[in-house]
């Protein structure tokens, strides 16, 4: 990243910051319309074992870099174990839903997880939650329960593994928070090895599809793409205010929405796009509230 910038490939300052989001937001948008494509003919353990691999070969010089004694002495190990259980079922749980729902329904779901953080965080962290974020709350829940439309015969297998993944995920986000002083090298590569052995579990029930050629660059690619994305995220925070760059990331749910389209002939319903626009409009306020109040105290 360093290099793109000394090169100029990057604007310094605010532009570059959301030039990156951008970038990072439709990597992980290519990388699960991949995902979806491959677990119509590859089980999810499967997918979850050689992407996994991919990510600990692209990282292993960071991984030899911080040396043994990093993944010896960790910070709050229990806490750590935690986060990867949470991070192994979150992406199984999303790979699961991608099979019987559209690209964009899915990632809608994903998008309420900091609302479940905002919910979550008087209670596991200890931080005060004001009445207009409350109500934003409540209003992010309405969006998702009008998502679901639950009705008789609508709540299918892929709806409760979305909800239940995004409510993974927001733990996962809340154990992350938790664990900001531990080094990133440390957390990936621990998430990376649990998302290995459970798909390594997987794989042993569930049995092994022969992949051909094409098929199992495109797991790799997984790997390489996740990795890819968080980099972008990463580096856009650091050139720029999250303020700024954050809002950025709900055009997850425009790209998921065109190569869901483009990719599966998929066309998202009313009632799950209206509930996507709610979930958008609490997590942006939330999020700016946020932003309002740290200035606030700082």
């Amino acid at each position: 990243m360093s290099l793109t910038l000394r090169r100029g490939l990057v604007p310094a300052g605010t532009a570059g910051g959301i030039a990156m989001m951008l970038l990072g937001v439709l990597l992980f948008a290519v990388n699960d319309t991949l995902g979806k494509w491959l677990v119509g003919a590859y089980a999810v353990g499967q997918l979850m074992l050689v992407r996994s691999i991919a990510g600990l070969l692209a990282m292993a010089p960071a991984i030899r870099r911080a040396g043994p004694g990093a993944f010896i002495h960790v910070q709050r190990p229990g806490l750590q174990l935690l986060r990867i259980v949470f991070s192994t079922l979150e992406g199984s749980l999303f790979f699961w839903a991608l099979t019987e729902l559209p690209l964009a329904e899915v990632m809608a779901y994903y998008m309420a997880a900091p609302i479940y953080v905002t919910a979550l965080s008087p209670f596991l962290l200890g931080e005060r939650v004001g009445w207009r974020r409350w109500t934003a709350v409540a209003v992010g829940f309405g969006g998702v329960l009008l998502a679901l439309h639950p009705e008789p015969g609508s709540l299918s297998t892929g709806a409760l593994c979305a909800l239940a993944g995004s409510f993974g995920y927001a733990m996962f986000l809340v154990t992350t928070r938790k664990l900001a002083g531990a080094p990133g090298t440390v957390l990936m590569t621990f998430q990376l090895l649990a998302a290995l052995t459970f798909g390594t579990v997987l794989v042993l029930a569930q049995g092994w599809t022969p992949p051909g050629p094409m098929d199992f660059v495109l797991m790799l690619v997984l790997g390489i793409g996740s990795l890819g994305g968080n980099l972008c995220v990463n580096h856009s925070l650091r050139l720029a205010p999250a303020s700024a760059v954050v809002p950025y990331q709900y055009t997850l749910i425009l790209w998921g929405m065109l190569f869901g389209y483009l990719v599966f002939d998929e066309v998202i319903g009313p009632l799950p796009l209206a509930g996507a626009a709610i979930i958008i409009g609490a997590g942006l306020f939330i999020f700016l509230r946020e932003q309002q109040l740290r200035r606030r105290a700082g």
